[in-house]
């Protein structure tokens, strides 16, 4: 059986050991600011991007051209390698479609998958795949853990300030309807085919009774993993928002909170937080 290599995209929630450790490649995508292009996490830090946003950028973000996908992909396996990509979700980037063409042109053995998700639900996903391929497991077993894991996250997104996400064009119809409200708080929130606000109000209350609902949900079906990836925040606001997430049968879950990536920022704006989950069980078709 041939070795099996990873690759992923820039917007997920790695941290330099898990990449590290787990021999995973990254494909960056870019930043543009003022007409200025920058390779995320290349020649611009995560920290860099927060500042421009706090001078009132708006920055854009493009997926990565083919050709460096192409190239990735044929280096990899030049030792005789197969790979498997895997991309943040089709509803937030044409990255996805773009890896499967290129996988169509390399030479190498390519697998791409559609993760639907972004930052650390890519990375749970990420990380799996990466455990499989060094254990041994088949592109097959790859497969199917990644869709299991799917069906196990959740990705709330606690936006403070609309400007960014509207301009972005992320939520399509909802965005003439929210522009005429820009000062609420929205929690958006990631399914498989599309990004929708399931609460809005005008002030931070708004999070907090949302993450109750959470942890409600969560009452039989523990959660393994939560990841606070955010713009800026507070470490009060963040153990707030985790506190009020967590139930009794999950305060051991894994835990991490870091800046999100350039990509996700440029969209969410400062002050947002993901509210990321990998549960024990499927998420309930009645919460998807």
């Amino acid at each position: 059986m041939a070795k099996i290599k990873i690759v992923t995209d820039s917007s997920v929630q790695l941290t330099p050991a898990e990449i590290e450790d787990n021999n995973i490649t990254i494909v960056p995508l870019t930043v543009e600011i003022n007409g200025e292009t920058f390779i995320d996490g290349e020649t611009i830090t995560r920290e860099e991007l927060v500042e421009e946003l706090k001078k009132g950028n708006k920055p854009k973000t493009s997926q990565p051209p083919v050709g460096l996908f192409v190239d990735t992909f044929d280096r990899l396996g030049e030792d005789g390698s197969e790979v498997v990509a895997i991309m943040l979700s089709d509803v937030l980037s044409g990255t996805y479609q773009t890896a499967v063409s290129a996988a169509e042109m390399s030479k190498t053995k390519v697998t791409v998958i559609n993760s639907k998700s972004t930052d650390r639900g890519e990375a749970f996903q990420v990380l799996a795949a990466a455990k499989d391929a060094q254990a041994g497991k088949s592109i097959e077993e790859i497969q199917k853990h990644c869709e299991d894991i799917l069906e196990r996250t959740t990705i709330d997104v606690l936006v403070d300030n609309l400007d960014n996400i509207l301009s972005g064009g992320r939520l399509g119809k909802m965005a003439s309807m929210l522009t005429k409200l820009i000062n609420l708080k929205v929690v958006v929130r990631l399914r498989e085919d599309s990004l929708d606000v399931v609460k809005k109000g005008r002030s931070r209350k708004t999070f907090f009774k949302y993450c109750e609902e959470l942890k409600k949900r969560h009452a039989d079906n523990p959660i393994e993993e939560l990841s606070l990836s955010n713009v800026d925040c507070d470490e009060e606001y963040l153990t707030k928002v985790k506190d009020a997430v967590l139930p009794d049968n999950s305060k051991d879950a894994a835990y991490i909170a870091r800046l999100t990536s350039p990509i996700i920022m440029t969209h969410t704006g400062l002050n947002a937080i993901g509210v990321i989950t990998l549960a024990v069980k499927h998420e309930p078709e009645e919460y998807k």
